[in-house]
């Protein structure tokens, strides 16, 4: 049957990511790091990506970054929440992972969406359970 609910795709958190999507839910962006090498990594995953140990903590992270890239979507899907256009970026975290969400509350043209401006994080409520990360400006 046809929802005419305007939806987004909810992510289903397993327990390798459940420590992420909790954070979120509580507005803080949870990051993973190598307890070896002190590298932070992203998308959450129970062994560094560096060592392939399971020597892992998580942290709170600033939930400052930059936009790295981006593509400004002029056609969503149908029925999708999101009206076109709408950026679809990469953010790389002050930490160093990069991570794909949209920009919010800001223009979604080449000349608003700067390479390398400064961004943070803010968070959208989907369900009960589950906030996305996305971005803005960064204020001041």
């Amino acid at each position: 049957m046809y929802d005419a609910k305007p939806q987004r795709p909810v992510p289903q958190p397993t327990p390798e990511t459940q420590h992420f999507w909790d954070g979120c839910k509580n507005g803080e962006l949870i990051l993973q790091r190598c307890k070896d090498t002190g590298k932070a990594y992203f998308p959450p995953r129970p062994f560094s990506p560096y060592t392939g140990s399971r020597n892992v903590e998580t942290f709170k992270a600033s939930g400052k970054g930059i936009l790295y890239s981006y593509v400004i979507n002029h056609r969503a899907p149908p029925n999708f929440k999101l009206e076109p256009p709408y950026a679809i970026a990469v953010v790389e975290l002050e930490e160093g992972p990069r991570l794909m969400a949209n920009i919010m509350e800001c223009e979604q043209t080449p000349e608003a969406l700067q390479l390398d401006m400064a961004l943070e994080v803010c968070f959208e409520t989907l369900t009960d359970d589950i906030d996305l990360p996305m971005f803005r400006p960064a204020k001041g």
